[in-house]
């Protein structure tokens, strides 16, 4: 896949030509997968375009980095201001934000302490990551045979490179086997998440998702699903559910920053619901893109313009 990119790309401190922003071989995140990152989509709005939950994602990625250790040196404002840099000088009307923290080349071993820390912010135009009609027919997917990572092994609570090699496996077995995704169930045997979505279950007007406790990444769109629906009265819940709740559900569905609200139509080949996308997923698709792309109130604050296109000065502190 080809990718249409921004031609400049934000590095500690500074846009560097696109070309220009590499890291060595032995750089600390490529032999021990010592990296956290982020994924963020910019919209087009009435106003330009408007990144969405900018700060909820730039302070999950502080998260990720305290969590492993890493010490980042810019401040949450600082790094917001460089996601809006970056849309500015992409000139693009809409895209995705690739922000990432690594450990870079230093001395070898496990130990990461010496290793710099290196920040980057890139983007590009990422169109519907299940397909181009997956928001409206739906997608295929399989109960993986993979396992999502057990508590106490590696944090499910961090974005962090090392944690997607999990989610390769689950997505390798699920397009081998002819599905668009899988899902993992959790150490304990419940429905945790896709490959790189979170989850969510309509059964009798009531929407279900599965708890933090079962290793599922605290997701910016599961958080902005969950309030959305609450904004329209729909009754929402955490809890624990059984591989088989999957099999006997009205409607399922993706969340994401990459999928957005995706619907789910079979599961193991069993259709969900009738097999075609629900009332309750697609009242939430269409409330949701009102939002992003600034057809209704943002009355939550979601929406960052980023402005007119302009020289920046450092962004470093």
């Amino acid at each position: 896949m080809s990718l249409n990119v921004a031609a400049k790309i934000w590095h500690n401190g500074q846009l560097i030509p696109w070309q220009d922003a590499r890291i060595h071989v032995l750089a600390h995140v490529v032999s021990y997968g010592s990296g956290v990152f982020e994924g963020i989509r910019f919209y087009s709005t009435p106003r330009g375009p408007a990144v969405f939950r900018l700060p909820d994602h730039m302070q999950r990625l502080l998260n990720s980095a305290r969590i492993y250790r890493m010490q980042v040196g810019h401040t949450l404002d600082v790094l917001c201001q460089a996601c809006l840099a970056v849309v500015r000088e992409s000139g693009m009307p809409a895209g995705y934000l690739r922000p990432l923290v690594i450990r870079g080349f230093g001395p070898m071993g496990v130990n990461p302490f010496d290793n710099p820390v290196e920040t980057y912010i890139a983007a590009w135009d990422w169109g519907r990551y299940l397909g181009q009609e997956s928001q409206e027919k739906g997608v295929e997917v399989c109960i993986s045979s993979w396992s999502r990572i057990a508590p106490n092994t590696l944090p499910a609570m961090a974005k962090s490179s090392a944690n997607y090699m999990n989610s390769q496996l689950i997505k390798m077995e699920a397009i081998t086997n002819g599905y668009a995704e899988g899902i993992a169930l959790d150490a304990s045997g419940y429905v945790s998440e896709g490959s790189g979505e979170n989850l969510f279950l309509v059964r009798q007007g009531r929407l279900v998702t599965p708890p933090l406790s079962s290793s599922v990444l605290p997701g910016i769109t599961r958080d902005s699903v969950m309030q959305i629906a609450r904004d329209m009265g729909i009754e929402v819940q955490e809890a624990q559910l059984p591989r088989e709740a999957l099999y006997i559900a009205d409607e399922l569905f993706f969340s994401g920053t990459a999928v957005e609200i995706t619907p789910i139509r079979s599961v193991d080949r069993i259709p969900v619901g009738q097999g075609v996308r629900g009332p309750v997923t697609e009242a939430l698709q269409r409330r949701f893109f009102e939002l992003v792309q600034g057809y209704a109130e943002d009355r939550h604050g979601w929406l960052t313009p980023a402005g007119a296109r302009e020289r920046e000065a450092s962004l470093a502190r």
